[in-house]
């Protein structure tokens, strides 16, 4: 199992996820004592009586001026048994795109709800971001059960409601917790004032749960950045004609003999050779950055993919796509974007919006346009081809970005054919727009 978790923390505003954080670094002992006292220097100053835990999460001025956490936070901490990367993301509706950001690389989230209020829309809102972007653990925290008496029967009416959303998203590994943040039962150590609940803490549970597979196992990818040449005129004759591919491996492991294929031209040769920093290698994994060399002088450019040739993605140049809408601009069809997928960049118009995520049936229904947050499905047809593959086969290959090509403003995340598997929407026919 890999000592490396990669956690996020999502929630409704107010459902107490910095104090959650803050809790499971003070009680795991991995707060540095200058950082709790300023954080205890800064409760006395707001005049509170215990110390916030929060503030050791909200570091920005302008959170701990408003009380409230609206950027995505991340700190590292390490326990006996395992090291984590943690982000805390905001709860506002507003910054769901933050959500977005800090679920796309976690192997969990840990999903905070009120124990007086139960599931909202923006809970279900991130249940379909962590589906969407194929989260492989999420973990319900059922916060605040001190405020209902610790009462178990309100925590599985909770637990009940939790799990039938995520069923409905299409979520296959959902744990669900009762805990209390501010008072730390069942964060790090197993309280003794919910004995109906039997489980493991959540540190217990985080220390335990598998990561994902290892990039390395599988199929071997590597966008090309750029393309070394010498600069000027070479001292030593044998760098005169030196061409290397740089780029950090995406997936997969690459060895000198390997045959690869240059995408999207189709090319292929063989690797004779693979440079780092530190010198030659006989292989390389994810995500080693390096600089290959190969048999046969390509016509490669930055934006290219080098590729294993068994199992290659096919380059298209029209991508069925969910993506999650982050701009508070209005998308329409017939909209021209920029699609930044991996290293390469190409033009591309919105052929048609297909459908938005409804939440409350987790079901794709027939929409016109797409709106702030909101979640939904399109067809694009791209001015040149991409390697992209289906999202559910790669997070790197298949995750693209929608920019603004006037300001460069990041518009959505996108990912490759249909990750909400549970979803179903009408077939449509696409308006034609000509690129």
């Amino acid at each position: 199992m890999s000592t490396l978790l990669r956690l996020a923390t999502a929630g409704s505003v107010d459902d107490g996820k910095s104090t959650l954080v803050g809790r499971l670094l003070y009680d795991s002992k991995s707060v540095l004592a200058d950082q709790l006292d300023a954080v205890e220097r800064v409760s006395r100053d707001r005049g509170l009586v215990a110390t916030d835990l929060a503030l050791l999460t909200d570091g920005l001025r302008a959170e701990r001026e408003q009380g409230i956490t609206i950027d995505v936070a991340y700190r590292y901490f390490a326990t006996a048994n395992r090291s984590f990367i943690l982000a805390d993301c905001p709860g506002h509706v507003q910054y769901t795109r933050n959500t977005v950001t800090g679920a796309s690389t976690a192997d969990v989230v840990v999903l905070l709800i009120d124990a007086r209020k139960g599931l909202l829309e923006q809970t279900r809102r991130h249940l379909a971001v962590a589906s969407l972007l194929r989260v492989p653990h999420v973990i319900v925290a059922v916060n605040k059960i001190d405020l209902v008496g610790f009462d178990g029967d309100v925590y599985a009416a909770h637990a009940a409601a939790v799990t039938a959303a995520a069923t409905d998203l299409g979520l296959a590994d959902v744990r669900t917790i009762p805990v209390s943040a501010l008072d730390g039962d069942n964060v790090v150590d197993r309280s003794t004032r919910t004995p109906w609940y039997d489980g493991p803490s959540l540190l217990e549970l985080l220390e335990e749960i598998p990561a994902a597979l290892d990039v390395a196992d599988e199929a071997f990818r590597l966008p090309v950045q750029l393309v070394l040449r010498p600069q000027g005129a070479a001292r030593d004759v044998r760098h005169r004609d030196y061409r290397g591919y740089a780029g950090q491996i995406a997936s997969g492991v690459v060895r000198v003999g390997d045959a690869v294929v240059a995408l999207p031209s189709g090319r292929t040769s063989t690797v004779v050779g693979i440079d780092t920093a530190d010198g030659e290698l006989a292989e390389a994994f994810a995500p080693q950055s390096v600089a290959l060399r190969l048999a046969d002088d390509l016509d490669i450019a930055r934006g290219d993919l080098l590729a294993a040739v068994v199992d290659a993605p096919v380059p298209t140049r029209d991508l069925e796509a969910t993506i999650a809408w982050l701009s508070d601009r209005v998308l329409l069809p017939g909209t021209r974007v920029l699609v930044k997928h991996t290293t390469r960049t190409v033009q591309a118009v919105v052929r048609d919006i297909v459908g938005r995520l409804d939440l409350d049936t987790a079901e794709i229904t027939p929409a016109d346009q797409l709106g702030l947050n909101d979640i939904g499905q399109v067809r694009l047809r791209l001015a040149s081809p991409v390697a992209a593959e289906e999202y559910v086969i790669s997070r790197r290959t298949g995750a693209f970005l929608l920019i603004d090509a006037h300001d460069g403003g990041t518009l959505a995340a996108g990912m490759v054919g249909e990750p909400l598997a549970e979803a179903r929407c009408p077939q449509r026919r696409p308006a034609q727009y000509a690129i």
